[in-house]
Formats: structure tokens, sequence, C-alpha cells
């Protein structure tokens, strides 16, 4: 008996493959449930496509987009912020899942499964990042439109910028969801939180012309150093930041969030019958 005791707990002990096995199978899980929904393929791409083109050609020439080659018509200006606003849909969104599958019974059913659950908030996390990204790759399809074409170089960085973006907002959404039971709950907290956090990240005016309070709420704002990384590999010396100090802001914000989701999936326990 006191060799079974000690050895059942060395099979339970996370390992490389008790890590990685379950958030792969759980980050496929997300890719290909994600996939099998089309209207939620078509919502998540129509819609910032959508509302760029109508905010866009609304504003038209009425704003000066900035004096950077390419910048004279305001869809330029605004193509990076409804890029972020994909990155932030598909990310938020994706989980939504979180709270799904616990109505469903399949989240209980992983978290009593000998699986650490860092596997869980690692797989689910990378899922959503996966998506967020692959959709915003999709939307840079429409970048020689305003006139954006990069290097390979300049190309790498922005697939750089965009998984920290997707990977930062993935994370972030998994905290908020975890003790959560209504989506509609998810949905206030994303409305009244998450959506003006990407109205002041520089999507829509730029930093440097807000007031005094809104620039230093811009400034602090960890989603903005992703909109003006963007906008400064797309369209060179337009961002108001430098691009080595908005990735390391963006490591930074993606490693916070990712902890903090560790955090309250960790914080959650399960209610004993009644």
């Amino acid at each position: 008996m006191a060799s079974e005791s000690t050895s059942f707990p060395t099979s339970l002990t996370p390992s490389h493959s008790g890590l990685f096995l379950p958030a792969f199978s759980l980050w496929w899980r997300e890719v290909v449930r994600f996939y099998r929904q089309k209207g939620r393929v078509i919502g998540v791409i129509a819609s910032p496509v959508v509302f760029w083109l109508v905010i866009g050609s609304g504003f038209g020439t009425s704003f000066h987009a900035g004096d950077a080659a390419g910048q004279r018509h305001y869809l330029d200006y605004f193509y990076p912020g409804a890029l972020v606003m994909i990155i932030l849909f598909t990310s938020i969104f994706t989980m939504m899942s979180v709270i799904e599958d616990r109505k469903v019974g399949f989240l209980l059913s992983v978290l009593v499964a000998p699986v650490p659950r860092s596997a869980v908030v690692l797989g689910k996390v990378l899922g959503g990042t996966t998506l967020s990204t692959i959709q915003g790759i999709i939307f840079l399809v429409f970048a020689p439109w305003v006139g954006v074409h990069v290097g390979l170089g300049s190309f790498l960085l922005v697939l750089l910028t965009i998984f920290l973006i997707s990977f930062a907002l993935t994370a972030l959404g998994f905290a908020i969801a975890w003790p959560m039971d209504s989506a509609q709950a998810f949905h206030a907290i994303v409305n009244l939180f998450l959506i003006p956090l990407w109205l002041v990240s520089g999507a829509l005016f730029p930093v440097a012309g807000a007031l005094g309070w809104l620039r230093l709420i811009m400034r602090i704002n960890p989603l903005t150093y992703g909109t003006e990384a963007l906008r400064g590999l797309l369209y060179p010396n337009s961002s108001s930041f430098a691009l080595g100090s908005s990735l390391v802001a963006l490591i930074a914000f993606a490693g916070l969030m990712f902890v903090l989701a560790f955090v309250m999936a960790n914080r959650r326990t399960t209610r004993p019958a009644a």
C-alpha cells in the first residue's frame, strides 16, 4: 500500500506531456469549434470591415490622417485600429466558450481529470490567440488597398505584434469569463470596459491630438501600444511611440494577463453538492 501511495501522485505530476498534450487538445478543439460555426467567422470579420469602411468613408478627407506616406485618407489612419478591433472581437468572444463549456459540463470533466490547470489555461488561451491571429492576418489582404506595402522583416514584426495583442486580449477574456456563469454578464463587461479600451487606444484619433487627461489615459492603456506598433509598421514614421518600447509594453501586457488568467483559474473552486 505504501508503494501504491507514493506512485499514484507521481503519475499525476505535471510533466511536459502532462502539460502540453492536454493544452494541445484544448487548443485544437477551440480552432475546430470556431471554424465549424460559419456565422461566427463571418461576423467577426465582417463587422470590423463594415465599421472600417463606413466610418472611414464617412470621415473621408475631413480629418488629416497623418504626414506619413500613404496616409492621405481617414481609411488609411483607421486601418490599424480596425485590425485591432478584429483581434479584440475574436480574442474576447472566443473565450465565451469557457462559459458554454461550464454549462454543458465539459469544463467540469476537464477540471476533475488529472490535468494541471495551467494546461487548461494554456490550451484555451492559445486556441483563442490562434484564431484571432488568423483573423488579423486575413484582414491584412486589405493592406494594399490603403497603400500599405511592407517587406518581409516588417511583415514578420506585424505578425509578432498581432500575436502579442491576441494573446494578451485572449488571456484577459479568459480571466473575465472564468468566474462567470452568464453570457449576458460577459457581454456587459465587454461593452462597459473592453470597447472603451479600444476607443482610447488611438484607433479613432491620434494620441497627440487628444486632451491632456485623455492623452494620459491613452498612454496608460496597453492596447494603445499595440495600435501604435501596427501603425508604425504599416506606415513608417507615423507612430507616436517607438516600436521597441511598444513591443516591450505588449510583452509585459501579455505576460501579466496570462498570470491573471492562471490565478483566476486556480481560485475557482467547485461548489459541493447540496
